[in-house]
């Protein structure tokens, strides 16, 4: 097992911008520790510090035995990545290297010129036994296990297929399998949740539980951090902390702290008050009396010193955003579905959704929620488009040929209601009108008054980055960037998927919190069993195409986490 010791670390972007300095924790062997912190403030940089991926620019970092690393975009780092390059991106030591060169000089054996063919297949084998004498061949059965248990297809089967082919639970999963299940000493895992549905966030939960590798991981599921960590490090600040229990007591420690730090912060200056104030009483005195004066200059050096020594760290401040979600008026009839059937994935569904509701489409991976939630957008928008106050409908004549929405096809009916607006928002934060211009500009097109614009932005942690474009974002800023321009757009029917997944933890209370008060329906797509609890009722939708009702938020969780609907 392996300690990771960090000590005095910094890092500046390469343009010069300092992202952290003097970060100091110790996470023991065989702890699982949880790295938080607020969105952008350098979490999968230091990760990658860890993972020897980026230097750094001062510090220390000791981390004893082997290894292992998943980022965040696991298999969509490479272009034309293919299954097996996946894996081999993630092998131990040095296969990934011995790998490489095996598959170039395996190509160049085939080379028309026989010198160059017979000089690579010297290369080619000189490869092929450091492979098998580095244990690539036991490796590769790991690999075809874990493609059976992940995929349901052998290495043979998938190892040429492009990465990208697959969803990103299934890439996650596959890297999570034989990352925990492999050799390394210590593991470090970047948002290795994200993508993964409720019954494979549960398995995850179990095997770092289970585990006794020494893991730091990065999510901002809040049920997952408090099954999964023991320790707890911060990144914020001037620095980082260290809360040496599960995430399930973090948010009462941070606050005891927050408090603590305030406490020992107003005594400071109380001192220093008190001791400038005595020396210049004592100055006075010193006029008349030497033996004042020589108390006068040992008060003065103390207080030099002590101003000099500094004040402890103040608190941190909430980087939570404001949201300013409020919605409007509409029918109280929003959406009427009518024996509405998204094409090989769903049975017809039959259901009406009210203004006022909080509505979760839950279910596994590849059961069809984001199709139907771009189906309801798409439905939506095409009657608001048309600008009448009486709504409309999407229809489509039994026994016909398939209506498309969107990509989507589908049978039946959708009838939308009355003064319906319309707002979605992305998984994958790719709206193409969001990337045309700046951040300011996005904004403005909303917001035409430039402070008020740079006011929003502000609002929601942008601000800095007003005159940077989508593409140069954070996950966590996109996903700000949406829900500000949702705010700016007054919808009254808000269509979610996955909202949450790249919001840093305050930020995503905040956003419940705004959506308790909005005034209009919503529907989600989500994993996030914290952000589930705020729904009202639920519908499931399984593998096998059935459609299944839940009234509640811990029946639909419960369901979810046995794995119904699953294959």
């Amino acid at each position: 097992m392996s300690t990771i010791a960090v000590t005095d670390l910094a890092y500046a972007h390469p343009g010069g911008d300092l992202l952290f300095s003097g970060v100091s924790f110790r996470v023991p062997a065989g702890r699982h520790a949880a790295l938080v912190g607020a969105n952008g403030v350098g979490k999968t940089t230091l990760m990658r510090i860890l993972a020897g991926v980026l230097d750094r620019d001062e510090g220390e970092v000791h981390a004893d035995g082997t290894v292992a690393f998943m980022p965040q975009d696991v298999g969509l780092e490479v272009a034309d990545q293919s299954v097996r390059d996946l894996l081999l991106s993630v092998a131990p030591g040095e296969l990934p290297a011995v790998g490489a060169r095996m598959a170039t000089a395996e190509l160049d054996t085939t080379d028309p010129d026989p010198d160059r063919a017979a000089a690579a297949g010297m290369v080619f084998a000189e490869a092929l036994d450091a492979w098998s004498t580095g244990g690539g061949y036991q490796l590769e059965g790991a690999w075809d296990a874990a493609c059976r248990r992940v995929l349901g297809l052998g290495l043979t089967d998938v190892g040429d297929r492009p990465a990208a082919t697959l969803s990103g639970g299934e890439r996650k999963g596959l890297v999570l399998q034989l990352l925990l299940g492999g050799d390394a000493d210590l593991v470090l895992l970047d948002e290795p949740d994200n993508f993964l549905d409720l019954p494979g966030k549960h398995r995850l939960e179990e095997a770092i539980r289970g585990s006794r590798k020494t893991i730091l991981f990065i999510s901002h599921d809040r049920e997952l951090l408090a099954r999964a960590s023991d320790t707890v490090v911060t990144l914020e600040g001037s620095g980082a902390w260290v809360h040496g229990r599960s995430y399930a007591d973090y948010p009462e420690a941070r606050r005891e702290r927050n408090e603590r730090l305030g406490d020992a912060l107003e005594r400071w200056h109380e001192e220093e008050k008190r001791l400038r104030a005595l020396v210049h009483t004592l100055k006075i005195q010193a006029r008349i009396s030497e033996a004042m004066a020589a108390r006068a200059r040992a008060t003065e050096t103390r207080w030099e010193r002590y101003v000099a020594a500094g004040p402890p760290p103040p608190p941190v401040q909430d980087h939570a955003i404001k949201v300013g979600l409020s919605g409007a008026d509409s029918a109280r009839r929003v959406l009427d579905l009518r024996a509405v059937q998204v094409v090989d994935l769903t049975e017809p569904i039959t259901d009406e959704i009210h203004a006022g509701e909080r509505i979760g489409l839950i279910g596994p991976n590849g059961s069809g929620k984001t199709h139907l939630l771009r189906l309801l957008a798409g439905a939506a928008a095409e009657v608001a488009g048309v600008g009448s106050a009486a709504g409309g409908r999407a229809a489509q004549e039994p026994g016909g040929p398939a209506a498309v929405i969107d990509g989507i096809a589908h049978h039946g009916e959708l009838v939308v209601g009355p003064r319906v607006v319309p707002g979605v928002f992305a998984q994958t934060n790719v709206r193409p009108e969001l990337a045309d211009g700046t951040l300011l500009q996005v904004v403005m097109r909303r917001l035409p008054d430039r402070a008020k614009a740079m006011s929003a932005l502000a609002r929601y942690g942008l601000v800095a980055a007003n005159d940077r474009t989508h593409d140069t974002l954070s996950g966590g800023q996109k996903a700000r960037l949406e829900i500000l321009c949702l705010e700016l757009e007054g919808c009254n029917l808000l269509l979610l998927d996955e909202p949450t997944d790249n919001l840093d933890i305050d930020s995503c209370e905040a956003l419940e919190h705004a959506l308790q008060g909005f005034q209009g329906a919503i529907v989600a797509v989500s994993h996030d069993r914290a952000f589930l609890r705020r729904l009202e009722r639920f519908l499931l939708l399984a593998h096998d195409g059935s459609v299944r009702p839940y009234p509640d938020p811990e029946r639909a969780i419960e369901a979810l986490t046995a794995g119904v609907g699953s294959r």
